[in-house]
């Protein structure tokens, strides 16, 4: 089975450096290993000291590299459908240039980085796929898209394409306006196929993880838990931390960082305090500037020592569902217990509600609309309660839907 992690964390951590010496650390062990770029702003080649390309390249033993690049990958994956865009604003009188950048819509290089990922996992040619994501927020956009994309498939596609089938011959009668043929629908239709099996692949606990890396400072460890936070509500699996730029004791001992030295040490305990279980490794702040393969080399020896990055270093699952039958906690008529890991969140910022066969989960400003598992789907919810980072949903008798 191909392993997937992603590492992200919020801009100028060193996330990239810590992910491409994971990269080089499992293709030097022996694991054919793929490592790629999803963030615009890239930099994985500049780690590496070499230049990339949007497709894959060969950059040592075992080991691929590449900078996914959103017009490529509109070409690529979107093509059927850009053309047809393109018509529509040539038809309107864009000059072209401006017509195929605008032809980029919101959410389409997420698609196609995503989709990157699901063609190297089909393609069987790796053992590891690791990921150098976006800053944190562009990586939750990235993670929530194949939800986002299974409900507008659900409730949109099928009423555009039907009203479409409709309009198509009485517009094409009074006006030239390029209208979307089969073939757009087709196109599309298969995309947003592939987004469910995306979902299905990056939220399976068997072979996906997410590791953030943090530095040791108050704002940046502020937005780590979020994303923590975030990575419960949406089912993903937090394996490690990593604490990179940690100054060297014998640093803090002169006397000009006496005071970072306390911030540091305080900052160190409130990561242990916030992930509990979860692994954090740390990584020093070096005195040189870390890259190419020796400096990364280096990296990766003090990140893993001899053990494997492929390894899963934390293995409890993101949410469970089991029989209510046996807890001691549950309401009258309760069979079925959803149980969601939620961390270093209030009871106050949790709300719940059951539509049809999804359940809207709020925590704070962030929103999941989660699909419930087919179990669930002919239940209601009974009760809920969260405690201890865990959200203990439970589940009785039948609806009619």
């Amino acid at each position: 089975m191909t392993r997937i992690i992603l590492y992200t964390g919020k801009g100028g951590v060193g996330k990239t450096s810590i992910a491409a010496a994971s990269a080089l650390r499992a293709s030097q062990q022996g694991l054919s290993t793929m490592v790629l770029s999803t963030d615009s702003a890239h930099s994985l080649g500049d780690s590496f000291d070499l230049p990339l390309e949007p497709e894959p390249q060969l950059i040592a033993e075992n080991l691929w590299a590449q900078e996914c690049d959103v017009y490529y990958n509109m070409d690529k994956y979107w093509g059927t459908v850009q053309k047809w865009l393109e018509s529509i604003l040539a038809w309107e009188g864009f000059d072209p240039i401006l017509a195929d950048e605008m032809v980029v819509l919101p959410g389409m290089d997420e698609l196609a980085n995503l989709l990157w990922i699901l063609e190297h996992h089909r393609s069987g040619k790796y053992d590891l796929i690791v990921v150098d994501c976006a800053p944190t927020a562009e990586t939750f956009r990235l993670l929530t898209f194949p939800e986002a994309g299974r409900w507008w498939l659900d409730k949109i596609f099928p009423l555009s394409r039907k009203i479409s089938g409709f309009a198509r011959p009485v517009i094409r009668r009074v006006t030239n306006m390029p209208m979307p043929d089969d073939d757009v629908f087709d196109a599309t239709k298969q995309l947003m196929d592939q987004i469910e099996k995306i979902q299905e692949l990056l939220s399976d606990p068997k072979s996906t993880s997410v590791r953030l890396v943090t530095n040791p400072e108050r704002m940046v460890i502020k937005e780590t838990q979020r994303a923590y936070t975030q990575l419960g509500l949406f089912g993903y699996r937090a394996d490690m931390v990593v604490c990179n730029r940690v100054m060297p004791e014998e640093v803090l001992e002169n006397s000009y960082f006496a005071a970072r030295g306390e911030d540091q040490k305080k900052y160190l305990g409130e990561l242990s305090e916030i992930f509990g279980p979860i692994p954090i490794r740390t990584t020093p702040q070096f005195d040189r500037e870390i890259g190419g393969i020796t400096g990364l080399s280096e990296l990766a020896d003090l990140l893993f020592g001899a053990e494997s990055p492929a390894e899963f270093f934390y293995d409890e699952l993101p949410f469970a569902i089991t029989s209510a039958e046996t807890d001691d906690e549950a309401p009258f008529g309760a069979d079925q217990l959803l149980i969601l890991s939620i961390p270093t969140v209030d009871k106050e910022d949790v709300k719940l509600n059951q539509v049809g066969e999804e359940l809207i989960i709020e925590v704070g400003r962030y929103r999941r609309n989660m699909l419930l598992p087919r179990s669930l789907q002919t239940r209601d919810v009974l009760s809920a309660k969260l405690s201890d980072g865990s959200l203990k949903i439970w589940f009785g008798g039948r609806t009619n839907g």
